[in-house]
């Protein structure tokens, strides 16, 4: 077995949306610096990223309700679904500072606009909509959204939902036509082209087996070629754990004490897809519905249009499930070999806490084929199971931490795990996640680089104008970026 030895700058490891990225940023900022990426897989964007793998809503809460939530004097806290609106609009400025760049060609190969709406049934959930739409509404973010309790203007909105719905149930819905599809993997593949361009060395099937500090303080990166069979080391004095569901794994390798207490809980998830282009055609949104009480937030049902490989197509999901794997395309033994004598305490207390959870995923996991039909139905109450088939998810390893509220405490969302001195980064969790990934790899570069923020401001401000400006309290700002980002990325 031969060994080769090889010194970087930066090596990211996984090759999805966020080390696409993150690499396109560095190399807008500091072009000089050596890059290397390992995957192991055969081409980027195969897992989380890849556009079967996950919803491809431009997360920018306009119609996820778990992003505003109902407090206890009733009014609606908008506050979360500012935050990751701005998030979502920092990333449309990379991409069309790229796409006006000539670095990305073609905008609608990854990016199409599309209505995104909220549907509700029931009197308590039409009036939580009702005063959600209120709060939103007075938001520059959210201009444009429109809300109906009147079923005649709901079957203009929707008329697939809406035919053969026979509920005396109050139903309402909003509407705002600024919404995207975003094909994840069609953008990380683009990334990755325009990268490998830049001098960039990917490598692909090459399996990170260990992360070990050096003497020196740099990084040494023990890497396996899986079709070579040889074992490499490559050091850095800079690495982004990138992988998904795989990263919880190497970042505990890395010794580091950021890394203890942490833990993950992997779910899956399946995805209905219809094969008839006829049901297609009648519908043209994203539309998320409420959770089912004692449901977890990834589990919120929503009924999409999708483009995928330039082809409109309808998905409905998703239906939670339960694998030990980290990755898709992982071991069955990832949960178990994530369990450390630092983690185990919080791991069982999440566990304790967590039964609710595991109650409902066991359920999920039995549902029959009819079953799943009968919860496509409340969506679309004429769907036939012979224009449906499954299509399996990526897998999401939810962050498993102590916290204020408590030890073992199971976090939904995005999370950047790094370094005292910022010398490795890793990304965990999971939604927003893809949408949010410019201002989250901006936050690694900020945490990891603060001696080169001052020097780099101008250029980011140029990448990405908002860039350290809130878009809410600066409506006119925001107006003119939307607009102009609209016109690049052909969203008009």
């Amino acid at each position: 077995m031969s060994s080769i030895q090889k010194t970087t700058d930066v090596i990211l490891i996984g090759a999805g949306i966020m080390s696409a990225t993150l690499g396109a940023l560095i190399k807008e900022l500091a072009p000089d610096w050596k890059i290397e990426v390992f995957e192991k897989l055969a081409s980027a964007g195969e897992e989380s990223s890849n556009e079967w793998n996950n919803a491809g809503t431009g997360h920018s809460a306009l119609c996820e309700l778990n992003y505003t939530s109902e407090k206890s004097d009733g009014s609606i806290d908008i506050s979360k679904a500012i935050k990751i609106n701005e998030q979502f609009q920092r990333s449309r400025q990379f991409w069309s500072y790229l796409v006006n760049g000539d670095l990305i060609r073609n905008p609608h190969d990854f990016i199409m606009p599309i209505p995104h709406m909220s549907f509700v049934e029931g009197e308590k959930n039409v009036a939580f909509l009702k005063k959600r739409f209120e709060a939103l509404s007075n938001n520059p973010l959210f201009k444009g959204m429109e809300f109906s309790d009147d079923p005649e203007k709901l079957k203009e909105w929707i008329p697939l939902i809406m035919d053969g719905r026979t509920t005396n149930e109050p139903i309402a819905a909003t509407k705002i036509d600024s919404g995207t599809d975003v094909n994840f993997g069609a953008l990380t593949r683009t990334l990755f082209d325009h990268l490998k361009h830049k001098n960039v060395e990917i490598n692909y099937k090459h399996r990170v087996q260990d992360i070990k500090r050096a003497s020196d303080g740099s990084w040494v990166v023990k890497v396996q070629d899986i079709d070579g069979g040889k074992t490499e080391t490559h050091s850095a004095k800079f690495v982004f754990i990138g992988g998904g569901g795989g990263s919880l794994p190497l970042l505990q390798k890395t010794g580091i004490p950021e890394s203890k207490h942490i833990g993950g809980f992997p779910v899956s998830g399946l995805f209905m897809v219809c094969n008839n282009p006829e049901v297609v055609r009648q519908h043209h949104a994203k539309v998320y519905g409420k959770a089912k009480i004692g449901a977890p937030p990834m589990s919120v049902p929503h009924l999409d249009t999708r483009f995928i490989d330039n082809k409109q197509t309808l998905l409905f999901g998703p239906f939670a499930g339960f694998s030990p794997k980290f990755l898709k395309m992982g071991s069955n033994f990832d949960l178990i070999g994530s369990v450390k004598p630092n983690n185990v305490l919080t791991m069982l207390a999440a566990g304790v806490k967590e039964m609710a959870l595991t109650k409902y995923l066991i359920q999920q996991v039995l549902l029959s084929n009819e079953k799943r039909m009968e919860a496509l139905r409340e969506f679309i109450p004429n769907a036939k199971s012979e224009d449906w088939e499954i299509v399996v998810a990526g897998q999401r390893v939810q962050v498993i931490k102590d916290t204020a509220a408590g030890k073992g405490t199971l976090q939904f969302g995005t999370e950047v795990v790094t370094a005292a001195d910022g010398s490795i980064a890793a990304l965990l969790g999971a939604s927003p996640g893809a949408s949010t990934a410019v201002p989250v790899m901006l936050e690694v570069l900020e945490k990891c680089f603060p001696e080169q923020k001052n020097e780099w401001a101008p250029k980011i401000k140029e990448m990405i104008p908002s860039y350290g400006v809130s878009l809410a309290e600066n409506p006119e700002l925001f107006q003119a970026i939307h607009t102009s980002t609209a016109q690049t990325l052909g969203l008009n």
